[in-house]
């Protein structure tokens, strides 16, 4: 087939986060509002993955740009609870009863899922069940959590409603570093809460760092990493540091984009991943380690290059083979607060519709499989991508792999496309310079607000 579109890659290692492809910024208001019966009517639904998004933290740090609001006046989760369990009856409505419906993996994400009382949670995890209809006892859970609520009465919910995974954002065990990235917390709330995740009996603990604070040095990083290490988390993520637009620290003047900055990201990011390899942990990703032995959350039975998500909530993400849709994304806060209050005011028969998104051609697709699979240690077999598309990824992305091939950054290996070391260590560089040249364009067309 004709070679795909090539993008240039980028000349920082810290363009941007791939967390998802293509980003909410490239999605856009859809004017023929499609149903999700329609949507959804070919799509395997047999492994299916839910994900149910909570807009609301106690404070917001100063590095995220996540959908997410800061407290929540008197009867505003209630009202949020009511308009996701709307959502959950359309979205299950829509997914008909013409074959069975199963999820094999569920998430709670925000936002701060526990800034939601205990009782609140206990509905949350009813609206995921009965409205739903996921059975969380049975397939993987993670929960992402603060320090400052992961309390006992919390945790015991979720622990007896089949938490499987308990993520906690931490991000620096030194206070000093911590007050730099705008993360206000006490060190021992955050040892009374790793704690009480330890007691409740989550089988794996997720503890989040962040490297690239002003003022962090190697020495204080390994000193955040031995805090970490201490509770022996069965995973831990390490974060660089980005400061983006409408952000806390986004709007102090700094010159973030300095070389010296990425040095530092960079130098930081390799003594945290040598230290936690010398401590026994296994690298999944460039932000994942995995503690050897420990058990694997994620769900044998989904694919995120091939099987479909069902998100529910205002900031969440839904995808089938043809459309990625949401609702609309913002970073500002006023912008927030006015997106969670269309959502409360909402009728179900509204929730039946797609609004926001992107369609997603064969072009699209290819790239999305490869990020999902290159971004990862393991890598991807070359005869999956070939089973799945007919044609192989040098065919379709010759000068983008060229290029990470002449850079080091790929495993020379004819039947696995994996990354190298050095590969990983700028997985967010190579992940950019994978996107189409059309979306890298609405992206930047996109109205920050």
């Amino acid at each position: 087939m004709t070679p795909l579109t090539t993008p240039t890659t980028g000349a920082t290692p810290y363009e941007s986060y791939v967390y998802a492809y293509p980003h909410k910024t490239a999605y856009r208001p859809l004017p023929e509002r499609p149903e999700l019966r329609g949507l959804w009517a070919e799509q395997p639904k047999n492994a299916l993955s839910l994900y149910l998004h909570v807009p609301f933290c106690e404070v917001r740090c100063g590095f995220c740009n996540l959908f997410t609001r800061i407290g929540a006046p008197e009867g505003l989760t209630t009202a949020y609870l009511d308009a996701l369990e709307r959502q959950a009856s359309a979205v299950r409505g829509a997914l008909g009863d013409e074959e069975p419906v199963r999820f094999a993996a569920a998430a709670f994400g925000g936002g701060t899922p526990t800034f939601l009382t205990a009782s609140e949670l206990e509905r949350l995890c009813d609206i995921a069940e009965k409205a739903a209809g996921a059975d969380l006892r049975a397939v993987p859970l993670s929960v992402e959590a603060s320090p400052a609520t992961a309390t006992a009465d919390r945790l015991a919910v979720l622990a007896d409603r089949g938490t499987t995974r308990l993520s906690l954002g931490v991000q620096s065990f030194v206070p000093d570093e911590a007050r730099s990235a705008v993360r206000p917390q006490k060190r021992a709330e955050v040892e009374a809460a790793l704690a009480g995740i330890r007691d409740a009996a989550i089988p794996v603990l997720n503890i989040d760092l962040i490297y690239g604070i002003d003022g962090q040095t190697e020495e204080s990083w390994r000193y955040s990493l031995d805090a970490a290490l201490a509770w022996r988390p069965e995973e831990l993520y390490l974060y660089p540091l980005y400061v983006r637009p409408l952000t806390g620290l986004g709007r102090r003047p700094a010159d973030a984009s300095s070389a010296g900055w990425d040095e530092q990201r960079l130098r930081l990011y390799r003594a945290g991943r040598d230290h936690l390899l010398a401590a026994g942990y296994e690298q999944v990703s460039m932000r994942m380690f995995r503690r050897a032995g420990a058990p694997q959350e994620a769900a044998d039975d989904y694919a995120c290059q091939t099987d479909g998500m069902i998100g529910l909530g205002c900031g969440a993400r839904s995808y089938t083979a043809e459309l990625h849709y949401s609702f609309d994304y913002a970073v500002d806060m006023r912008q927030i607060r006015t997106i969670v209050d269309d959502y409360v005011s909402r009728p179900e028969e509204d929730f039946a519709r797609a609004e926001h998104g992107r369609w997603i051609d064969a072009e699209e697709a290819r790239r999305r499989h490869l990020l999902q699979s290159l971004l990862q240690a393991h890598g991807m077999p070359v005869s999956e991508y070939r089973e799945r598309f007919g044609s192989g990824p040098w065919e379709d992305f010759p000068a983008e792999l060229a290029a990470f091939a002449e850079r080091g950054w790929l495993v020379d290996d004819a039947e696995l496309l994996q990354l190298t070391p050095e590969g990983l260590a700028h997985s967010d560089a190579a992940g950019p310079a994978l996107f189409s040249a059309d979306v890298r364009a609405t992206m930047a067309a996109y109205e920050r607000k």
